[in-house]
């Protein structure tokens, strides 16, 4: 194996011209993939993190209640002897809370928005809280500077709501501006309030511009509900790999503790308020979701990114694989003479073939390792720099204001892995032909 590894180096040494223009490029595509992966990885963590933030827990206990058949309100009834379950059925959690969700209109003086008013208690809101970041007010202020007013220490209290940017921007509101929340009572009536803006927080990608927070207590006199009723109660796990085994086994526990539970479907709730009305039922239902089924409407910005990200790869790979196969054959009739002479002198049809994919191993392999490390230094160093987002709908794909990139150990062994594959499989037929060649033939060749 040995000599097999310095004929190889030699013969890479020797055509070092074409040697590097080759790995250069498979180098280039390596570090393209890793960039690409990492950014995919960026997306998914802030569709995990945003997601788990504003609008939902690893695994959540919904519900519906229907005074009608058509008639559908996102209830769920009897919250302290849920929670007490969770705490008896559920080990693995490491916070429970449950939120009110509704679907009002928030109007301004000068201008109104649908949302998704979200009901709750400050006192269990502190991961929340921390989360969220003041915004400055030149982002939703024309003439705003770099101050960032208002405190987000009032979140929850009597009369308060707590904006987003985009959201104070499209009101034009700022801090101490009212609010009036329109929504509609479980009974169909209209109901307004008033609220102060006493925060705006900076944006968290396209899901924080359908959240406001409001206290719970408002939103019971908002919607004319019973004071142990939410909106669902919201299981977060040490793991998070744990969801779907909780999920399965509160799948099992609820309707054995005498609770209906409708299917489970993959989407958020609010897509269910849309079906429900059609199925012929009325009284109360619960409905078991992930954080996964709560943000299933932004994967396909993940699903589509991840196609045309290895769309272009895969062109890239095409190219380079044909590069390798015309690189080996010339490589081959170069070396015909040699080839003869070794298979003359007694040398194997496997061990002349075991030569050249030697050859294209050491290449795959150095040049891929090169190129995905690069790759994974250029992803760290992009996500340490926190680029802006400039565009909107740049924001809106990306889930995020800032560049963010993930960049995985698994990452760039996959890489490296992969192309040294594809190095080896593309040089297989070129060294099979050198291999078949009959030393007679070659030194004839040559002569």
């Amino acid at each position: 194996m040995g000599i097999y590894f310095v004929v190889a180096l030699r013969n890479l040494l020797q055509a070092r011209r074409r040697t590097f223009f080759l790995g250069a490029a498979l180098s280039m595509v390596a570090a393209l993939l890793v960039l690409l992966l990492s950014l995919a990885q960026g997306l998914t963590d802030n569709m995990v993190h945003y997601a788990t933030t504003l609008a939902s827990g690893h695994v959540n206990i919904g519900g519906y209640y229907k005074l009608s058949p058509g008639d559908v309100a996102p209830l769920v009834q009897d919250v302290p002897k849920i929670r007490a379950l969770v705490k008896e059925e559920v080990p693995e959690s490491v916070m429970v809370l449950d939120r009110i969700r509704g679907w009002s209109k928030l109007v301004s003086e000068t201008g109104a928005m649908w949302t998704s008013p979200v009901g709750i208690d400050p006192a269990e809101e502190g991961q929340l809280i921390a989360a969220l970041q003041p915004a400055r007010e030149s982002a939703y202020r024309k003439d705003g500077g770099a101050a960032t007013p208002g405190d987000l220490g009032k979140m929850g209290q009597e009369g308060t709501i707590v904006l987003f940017a985009s959201q104070a921007k499209k009101l034009e509101v700022g801090i101490g501006d009212q609010i009036t929340v329109v929504a509609e009572t479980t009974r169909g009536a209209t109901n307004s309030g008033d609220f102060t803006v006493v925060a705006i927080a900076e944006d968290m990608g396209m899901m924080s511009q359908w959240n406001a927070f409001v206290p719970k207590s408002a939103l019971h006199d908002l919607y004319r509900t019973a004071s142990d009723t939410t909106g669902a109660v919201m299981i977060f796990l040490e793991d998070i790999a744990q969801t779907d085994t909780v999920l399965a086994r509160l799948q099992k526990v609820l309707p054995a503790r005498g609770y209906t539970v409708l299917e489970h479907k993959a989407e958020p709730f609010w897509q269910k308020l849309e079906q429900l009305p059609h199925e012929d039922w009325t009284g109360a239902r619960l409905d078991l979701t992930t954080w996964e089924d709560e943000a299933s409407f932004l994967k396909w910005i993940i699903t589509a990114f991840n196609g045309i990200s290895f769309f272009l790869v895969g062109v890239l790979l095409l190219i380079i694989v044909i590069g390798i196969m015309n690189t080996m054959f010339m490589s081959v009739r170069e070396r015909t003479g040699e080839v003869g002479t070794l298979r003359a002198i007694g040398m194997g049809r496997a061990s002349v073939l075991g030569m050249f994919l030697t050859e294209a191993l050491i290449l795959g392999l150095a040049a891929s390792t090169a190129g995905a490390l690069v790759g994974g230094g250029l992803a760290l160093a992009l996500d340490a720099a926190a680029f802006s987002v400039p565009s909107e709908a740049a924001r809106m794909v990306l889930l995020s204001d800032t560049i963010h990139l993930s960049a995985q150990v698994a990452h760039v062994v996959g890489a490296v892995f992969v192309f040294t594959l594809v190095t080896a499989l593309s040089a297989l037929y070129p060294a099979y032909r050198a291999a078949k060649m009959r030393p007679v033939t070659a030194i004839q060749h040559v002569s």
